[in-house]
């Protein structure tokens, strides 16, 4: 399961930097941007994201104001600097499901799009962290998720530039027969043609690093 998110930040550096970080993650993908709520706005008439991550202050229209114009919107988060109690709860009137500070680290932003996207709410600050805890964990399709401890190694060895059969074998120390049999269950779980293509997936898991 992947779950689709639109950022809407005035920060061109936070915006940018935010979608590659919360791109390399397994279960995310950044499918737009907006630098303001009206940019916003016009993005969601032409994408459907999971979630929407929303900064307070932006020019045009703020964060606030376009979650007030939105109607049926997906759950959304507010991403700020201000921190105060009548901000939170002007966002959670303005129909918000999330509160989140800017310099929460990037492991708790993703908690928070996985809990959101889940229906749970994080809005009450004494409670965030038992939500965020809930959710620490990639959500991985079945395939991803039934991978074992030996494939997830051969995807690695893949990823790092070992491809061919016999290098493969050598360096988990087992038979060509036996690599080819764990490329086939892994081609079968990940629902994949060829080693190209088992690269490309261990980078979106993350089973790369």
């Amino acid at each position: 399961m992947t779950i689709r998110i639109v950022i809407a930040d005035d920060h061109t550096l936070l915006r940018e930097g935010l979608t590659q970080a919360l791109d390399s993650l397994p279960d995310i993908e950044v499918v737009a941007t907006a630098a303001d709520g009206r940019e916003l706005i016009d993005k969601l008439n032409k994408v459907t994201p999971d979630v929407i991550l929303v900064d307070i202050e932006m020019p045009r229209l703020s964060g606030i104001g376009a979650l007030r114009k939105l109607e049926g919107a997906p759950p959304s988060i507010v991403v700020t600097m201000h921190s105060e109690d009548d901000q939170r709860r002007k966002a959670a009137a303005a129909g918000a499901k999330g509160f989140l500070s800017k310099s929460a680290p990037l492991p708790d932003l993703a908690a928070a799009i996985r809990a959101v996207a889940a229906g749970e709410e994080l809005l009450e600050e004494a409670e965030t962290d038992d939500v965020l805890d809930r959710h620490r964990q990639p959500i991985l399709d079945a395939g991803a998720a039934a991978l074992t401890a030996r494939e997830r190694e051969l995807l690695r060895l893949l990823a790092s530039g070992v491809s061919s059969t016999e290098d493969l074998a050598d360096q988990l120390y087992i038979s060509q027969k036996t690599v080819k049999n764990h490329l086939a269950s892994i081609y079968e779980k990940l629902a994949i043609t060829d080693r190209a293509q088992a690269v490309v997936e261990a980078i979106r898991l993350g089973i790369n690093r």
